[in-house]
């Protein structure tokens, strides 16, 4: 496409409006549209997306820079978060639960369809990222679409401007006196007020605060930052945040370290406030009952060394010991290991192997829940296999029975009882509750005699490499913020043109503010101030309409 070149001699490229160094109008205009003001958006300059439409990447790019597009594409990820909200999100499902079968369990066929559409984890979820990816695009491409023809007018711009670019200014006046020392003066007073101050020719530009005008890309490059953050915490290595479960006394891999660290609960301990003690709570406690004062867990930190090895356990070295308090975290390298809660659950379960109607023993035995042995032997003959083991027991839609989880928090079992002179054996069904006989009358019976109970650490692991990256996204996102609030690009024209002073003023927002400071440049000097041609012809309409 061909440039453009303006009277005055400048080569603008294809599309300008303006011309870059004296303002003049470039195409030609109605009668009318001579009357109206100038569009200063962008200073004239033509936009990529509004001059090039011809090739597949024209129109990908005008589709990009589009604020319809970009506001869409920004509305769009608020509208999931906000239905991500609705029910709670995989990683806040009770531990062990298959994410799979919870949300329909719970919820319904709604919840099986939030399932369905990825929203049980939905920031990591691939149309998500995708969307977020896209407002990354379009953030890009509006931001270089209208920053480059901007920065060029603005870098462009002549002190002298055609009288036509003066007249159509928001702010215009002109007048024919001129008394010597004028020019100082009002220079004098522009430097004062921190304007720029530019001479050609005896006109005058005074420009401050163009730096104000990036703002708005300011701002885009800090959002731009901040989401290049946020996708980056799906990388594998830069983000963790699990849930670690830890029975006392038990050594678990650290989640996002590949096997390299390893945590022991050696000491899980649980303090309440004591009445007599705290006497400031008595009243307190005694409406509610005991009540947790910490809770913490004595851990020790190991480091995996040398090969691994399928099969065999993992030798460890001790980094060190440390109690994880809440709030207080056990750290190393980028990990931080908090106290979140804990949990009271069954380790092993005590039985009697008994005669029914004598109620005589005949031994005792112990089922360690985590590690159950496949048979009992109680001596003189008797035995007890375990035939079926369910952790966390319930019936299926056939009426089986199963287990919701491998965690111990509803244990039964199926018990065959051998006696001796009896090859066929007896067969017990022994739950919480519940002694069935399956298999029909029984001579033989297993008791429940007691039970043990353990503590398990719940410890949230989180590592965060992007911290930094979304918070410096962040810091520039609000110095955009402020740069384009609090400031404002401000331009004040004088010229001398056939006799005639005219005065011209721009500024992107805040016009009380530079029409008062053009009053204090302008007083006491012999040049008329310039008014607002918006408000007179406001005024004028009004007048119309009165008289009429």
């Amino acid at each position: 496409m061909k440039e453009i070149k303006c009277e005055c001699g400048h080569i603008n490229p294809y599309g300008t409006v303006l011309c870059e160094a004296c303002g003049k109008v470039l195409e030609k205009e109605t009668e009318e549209e001579k009357q109206k003001l100038l569009d200063m958006k962008y200073e004239g300059s033509a936009r990529r997306s509004q001059t090039y439409n011809k090739t597949v990447i024209d129109k990908v790019w005008t589709f990009f820079s589009s604020v319809k597009v970009g506001v869409t594409l920004i509305i769009l990820p608020l509208i999931a978060a906000s239905i991500g909200t609705i029910f709670p999100q995989e990683a806040l499902i009770p531990a062990g639960e298959p994410a799979n079968t919870f949300y329909e369990n719970e919820y319904g066929t709604i919840g099986k369809i939030y399932y369905e559409l990825g929203l049980h984890n939905l920031y990591s979820s691939w149309w998500f990222l995708l969307l977020v990816s896209l407002l990354g695009v379009s953030l890009v491409i509006a931001s270089l679409d209208r920053f480059v023809p901007l920065y060029r007018a603005l870098k462009n711009q002549h002190v002298t401007r055609h009288p036509q670019f003066m007249r159509r200014q928001r702010i215009y006046g002109q007048s024919t006196k001129m008394v010597d020392g004028t020019y100082e003066l009002i220079k004098e007073r522009l430097a004062a007020k921190r304007y720029k101050i530019r001479e050609e020719n005896g006109n005058i530009l005074a420009e401050k605060n163009r730096f104000s005008r990036w703002g708005p890309y300011v701002n885009h490059i800090g959002l731009i930052i901040f989401l290049i953050g946020g996708m980056l915490r799906f990388v594998p290595g830069m983000y963790v945040n699990e849930y670690m479960r830890i029975p006392e006394g038990e050594t678990v891999a650290v989640p996002g370290t590949n096997g390299e660290y390893y945590v022991k609960n050696n000491q899980f301990i649980i303090e309440t406030y004591d009445k007599e003690a705290d006497a400031k709570f008595e009243s307190a406690l005694e409406r509610t009952g005991s009540v947790v004062s910490n809770y913490q867990t004595n851990a020790t930190l190991y480091k995996h060394i040398g090969e691994t090895i399928p099969g065999e356990e993992p030798e460890l070295e001790k980094v060190k010991d440390f109690p994880i308090i809440v709030n207080d975290p056990l750290k190393f390298e980028s990990f931080a290991l908090y106290q979140t809660s804990y949990e009271e659950s069954f380790s092993s379960m005590n039985f009697s192997f008994i005669n029914k109607s004598s109620e005589k023993s005949f031994g005792e035995f112990t089922v360690d829940l985590k590690n159950p042995k496949d048979s009992y032997d109680l001596g003189n003959g008797y035995k007890v296999q375990l035939a079926s083991y369910f952790p966390d027991f319930e019936f299926d839609e056939n009426n089986q029975p199963t287990t919701k989880s491998r965690y111990p928090n509803n244990p039964a079992f199926i018990f065959n009882l051998y006696t001796p002179g009896n090859s066929e054996p007896e067969v017990a069904f022994i739950g919480i509750q519940q002694n069935l006989e399956p298999m029909g009358e029984n001579e033989y019976a297993i008791k429940f005699s007691g039970i043990d109970y353990q503590y398990s650490t719940y410890l949230t692991v989180r590592k965060d490499l992007t911290l930094w990256i979304l918070g410096l996204g962040g810091l520039i996102f609000m110095i955009g913020v402020v740069q384009g609030a609090y400031w404002q690009h401000r331009r004040i024209w004088l010229q001398q043109k056939d006799g005639e002073i005219l005065v011209a003023a721009h500024t992107n927002k805040n016009w009380y503010g530079i029409k008062r400071e053009i009053n204090e440049i302008l007083e006491g000097t012999p040049i008329p101030l310039p008014v607002d041609q918006t408000e007179e012809e406001s005024s004028q309409t009004k007048g119309g309409e009165v008289s009429g």
